[in-house]
């Protein structure tokens, strides 16, 4: 009787366990039913659709970030005068030649074309930040201020080839808003950027992307990039000297190179790379760089098998240009560069990058082989 009792109990104690797991789990699902159907219902009413839950950015902030930095993002209009060499046809003729004598055959003609690009205002009081390659050979620039149909003549305060950065200036008679350069070592692969310019001549076009890569060594016609950023963000002809935008309106980069073979590649100079010079091309006009005057390669297994070397370390001096600090130091071709200020050389970038930290006047120890022996060599260096 008392088992019989007790498996009763059991029963009735599973039957409501059961009981109260379905009525659990259609709670739920009737809880997620709800919830799904009253947002679709809600869309409808209010005409509007239901919102993606893995949207990575909110369009606000784009938004925003796109309104608080435009009005400081510039057009640039340029004026370049271009010389075209060609052969007169008429000195074919005998008669012309005896005629004119032996004046030279060939002729030129002056041409001025039009170029177009993008820039933005550093300082309140008109300095605007652009690529060189904008107002390179520029007779005449005009900036177009956001909102001003009449542009503004602008002067080349500072320029450099090398990086591709110029500094214009424009008196606008009053205070400008300006952007300001953020730190690009702060931003990661994968972070959303905003970019705006000009391109095609189409005035404040905004592009979003994200940073596809860093430090992307990269060559465009005969100009040869180091360190750029890489981003997806469509970068066109004419964005050209553009910022590069993180979404807290920092400028962390400037826009300045198109991969012509590729579709959704863009590349801008780190922000970084350009407070570093900035100083230097407002003040002095051009950037100021070391030099010693030495033409290296990185030393190789076959190099140091003809040169009779034990070891393939360091780097070899290929040449040594006259009246150079290398050459003042009494440094000579064929000499391999195992050091520099005690640090190892394992190539040729390893010279050239520790040269470009130092400045004009600094003084720099090598330690050199030289005929199967070592010596050491203080070189100062010159600018360059």
């Amino acid at each position: 009787m008392l088992r019989e009792k007790s498996m009763k109990t059991t029963l009735i104690a599973i039957l409501g366990a059961l009981v109260l797991e379905a009525a659990l789990l259609g709670g739920i699902f009737l809880s997620f039913s709800n919830d799904s159907n009253d947002s679709v219902a809600a869309a409808a009413n209010t005409g509007t659709a239901v919102k993606s839950a893995v949207s990575p950015v909110g369009t606000d902030i784009i938004a925003d970030t796109v309104d608080k930095t435009s009005p400081a993002v510039v057009k640039i209009e340029t004026q370049i005068k271009t010389t075209t060499r060609y052969y007169d046809p008429f000195f074919n003729d005998p008669f012309f030649r005896e005629f004119f004598g032996s004046k030279s055959p060939y002729r030129e003609k002056s041409n001025v074309t039009e170029g177009m690009g993008s820039g933005f205002i550093i300082s309140e009081d008109g300095y605007i930040l652009t690529n060189e390659h904008v107002v390179s050979g520029a007779i005449e620039i005009n900036v177009y201020l956001t909102g001003q149909k009449k542009p503004l003549p602008a002067k080349v305060i500072g320029s450099d080839a090398e990086l591709d950065l110029a500094v214009l200036k424009v008196d606008a008679g009053s205070k400008l808003p300006y952007l300001k350069l953020g730190n690009d070592q702060n931003i990661r692969v994968g972070e959303w950027v905003i970019a705006i310019g000009n391109p095609y001549g189409l005035d404040h076009t905004v592009t979003t992307g994200v940073i596809s890569a860093k430090g992307r060594p990269v060559q465009v016609e005969n100009r040869q990039y180091k360190n750029l950023l890489q981003t997806d963000a469509s970068i066109n002809p004419g964005n050209s000297g553009g910022p590069l935008l993180n979404l807290s309106g920092e400028v962390i980069g400037i826009n300045t190179a198109v991969n012509a073979s590729a579709q959704g590649i863009g590349f801008a100079i780190p922000a970084n790379t350009v407070k570093s010079v900035l100083k230097n091309l407002i003040e002095d006009g051009k950037v100021t760089r070391p030099w010693m005057g030495v033409y290296i390669q990185t030393m190789n297994s076959e190099l140091a098998s003809q040169l009779g070397l034990k070891s393939s370390q360091g780097a070899l001096l290929s040449g040594v240009m006259t009246g150079s600090p290398a050459a003042k130091a009494g440094l000579q071709q064929g000499d391999v560069i195992l050091k520099i200020n005690n640090q190892q050389i394992t190539d040729a970038s390893d010279i050239t990058d520790f040269i470009q930290s130092k400045k004009v006047g600094d003084k720099i120890t090598l330690l050199v082989e030289r005929n199967g022996s070592q010596k050491t060599i203080t070189v100062t260096l010159a600018e360059k």
